[in-house]
């Protein structure tokens, strides 16, 4: 007991090699006994000599980077312990020493440790007493002893599937089940990854609803890849009058009408509807219930007044554009891609915030429709995501095109002045003043999460608003799923489609066989002229 105290109080391997001899040497409940306390003993030794020499130095430096693990480890720092204990991802002196960092008590520590190494210990202490009887090498292949070390390997398993049953009983803990449920699945929002989402479950006969307070077909097809596909196709071929020889025409005359071009993207919506429509889904065995959804629990949606309850829920609310706090704004009528498709003039000086794949493809769109584009973006260029050189190459097109494009620049304050607007951007300390008639807010979208009732229910989110989920896209509440532009991380409608069916079938059938979301092949294209497209990491991200 003394070695094994020493061995895990200095952070030394051999932990296991211990457990098993103590077994051989003492047999099993002596065996139990002696490993079970020393190796607590010994972790709580190392624990304290974390504490009282690294702690202070460690949370004094990162001090606002612990603050949120610290928070939690208040809340439920025994279970995230327990967790660990149960489940060896980590090496146990890996883990005594990160716990002396938190604000965890010692007391805590050892108790937790305590019961939580315990089934472990035991599984070993089994093997080590097995080995301990063998009289020959014939014994090595008793089934007892082949029995042990099966359950040696497979413990992990067994500890993470008791782990996981412990976490979501704790997560449903006061919400009652409900005996029957009206449906398989409820999905929340009908953009592609409820479409997607609610059409998987209808194809196997799960009963399934689709609830949207708007338009069905969510932002792809009302106001994003749809309408913009449509806008830039008109404004590409106004472009061709610059250039004609290119094609082998002498000249090219073009007469439009602004007015008429957007009458277009809205026929161009309308073909596309009966797609996503209402009586389609109903045809494939959907029900589609139109207004606004608030989950009461993790078993009930209430929508119009009336409580529907479902095995499992995916949230696929979507995003919204971004609008920064910035002075003046709240003063005008800004454009972002949610309501520009209702414009009936074009401006004739147009200000673009944001220099990201919407800012871009707009901004080339509407300098070709003979609009006067100026872009801001805050970062040293636009399209900041791709490689540099790719960027350089856009960038040179952009200036062909007459769009003065403001890297570096910070949009400060909107100003009105004798019925003139005007953008102050700021660069290097120094303002410089754009009139527009109309400005683009096209700096990132927001993932849409409150307003129904996740927020009631403690469903966790990710820095960056979106909605934490895991490998399954499963919450922290286990019958609430998500997946599309709220749960990230990639706001792209092909990967709302993709998340769609791992969301789908593991709330399905996630009790017999589950799978993780993959992202490792994930496609993008920005519609500029060149068209941007690419596959797996840039250079930046690569570094």
């Amino acid at each position: 007991m003394l070695t094994y105290i020493a061995m895990a109080a200095l952070s030394l391997p051999g932990a296991a090699v211990l457990s098993l001899a103590g077994a051989a040497v003492f047999g099993f409940w002596t065996g139990l006994v002696a490993v079970s306390f020393a190796s607590t003993i010994g972790a709580t030794l190392a624990f304290l000599v974390s504490r009282f020499i690294l702690k202070d130095y460690i949370q004094k430096k990162y001090s606002d980077k612990l603050e949120k693990i610290n928070e939690g480890i208040k809340k439920d720092g025994g279970f995230y312990l327990l967790t660990l204990r149960l489940i060896p991802v980590f090496p146990f002196f890996v883990i005594n020493l990160a716990m002396g960092l938190t604000p965890i008590k010692t007391v805590t520590f050892y108790l937790i440790s305590q019961i939580g190494m315990l089934p472990g210990t035991a599984v070993y202490v089994n093997a080590g007493t097995r080995l301990g009887e063998l009289t020959s090498t014939k014994g090595i292949l008793s089934p007892a002893l082949l029995l042990s070390f099966v359950l040696l390997g497979i413990f992990p398993w067994i500890a993470k599937f008791i782990t996981n049953k412990i976490k979501n009983n704790k997560a449903l803990a006061g919400y009652r089940k409900p005996k029957g449920f009206d449906y398989n699945l409820i999905v929340i929002g009908s953009g592609a990854a409820g479409l997607v989402s609610s059409y998987i479950a209808a194809t196997v006969n799960s009963k399934v609803c689709i609830i949207e307070k708007e338009k069905m077909g969510g932002d792809c097809l009302n106001t994003g890849c749809v309408p913009s596909k449509a806008i830039i196709k008109s404004a590409k071929i106004l472009s061709y009058e610059k250039n004609p020889e290119k094609y082998g025409i002498n000249s090219i005359k073009n007469e439009y009408e602004f007015k008429k071009i957007m009458e277009r993207v809205h026929d161009v919506i309308k073909k596309i509807e009966p797609h996503d429509s209402v009586e389609r889904y109903t045809e494939l065995g959907v029900e589609c219930i139109k207004g606004k959804a608030e989950i009461i629990s993790p078993y009930h949606v209430e929508v119009n007044g009336k409580k529907i309850s479902g095995k499992n829920i995916i949230v696929a609310t979507g995003a919204s554009p971004f609008v920064p706090q910035i002075k003046g704004i709240e003063n005008i009528d800004y454009l972002t891609s949610k309501n520009l498709w209702e414009i009936k003039e074009l401006p004739e000086k147009l200000v673009v915030l944001g220099g990201g794949p919407i800012g871009c493809e707009l901004s080339q769109a509407f300098s070709r429709l003979g609009s006067k584009v100026s872009i801001i973006e805050m970062a040293d260029s636009i399209m900041m995501r791709e490689d540099n050189d790719v960027s350089d190459i856009v960038l040179e097109h952009f200036k062909n095109d007459g769009i003065e494009v403001l890297t570096s620049h910070k949009a400060v304050e909107i100003k009105s002045e004798n019925n003139n607007k005007f953008l102050i951007a700021e660069y290097n300390g120094e303002r410089k003043k754009i009139e527009f008639d109309e400005i683009i807010v096209a700096v990132g979208r927001k993932a849409n999460t409150s307003g129904f009732g996740l927020e009631n229910l403690g469903v966790e989110l990710n820095d960056n608003g979106t909605i934490k989920v895991n490998e399954y896209l499963q919450t922290n509440i286990p019958t609430i799923y998500c997946a599309g532009d709220v749960a990230g991380p990639y706001q792209f409608t092909h990967t709302a489609a993709h998340q769609a069916w791992f969301a789908s079938v593991n709330s399905l059938f996630g009790k017999f066989k589950r799978f993780k979301a993959d992202y490792s092949v994930i496609p993008w294209a920005t519609y500029t002229d060149p068209e941007v497209a690419r596959v797996g990491l840039s250079e930046k991200e690569g570094l």
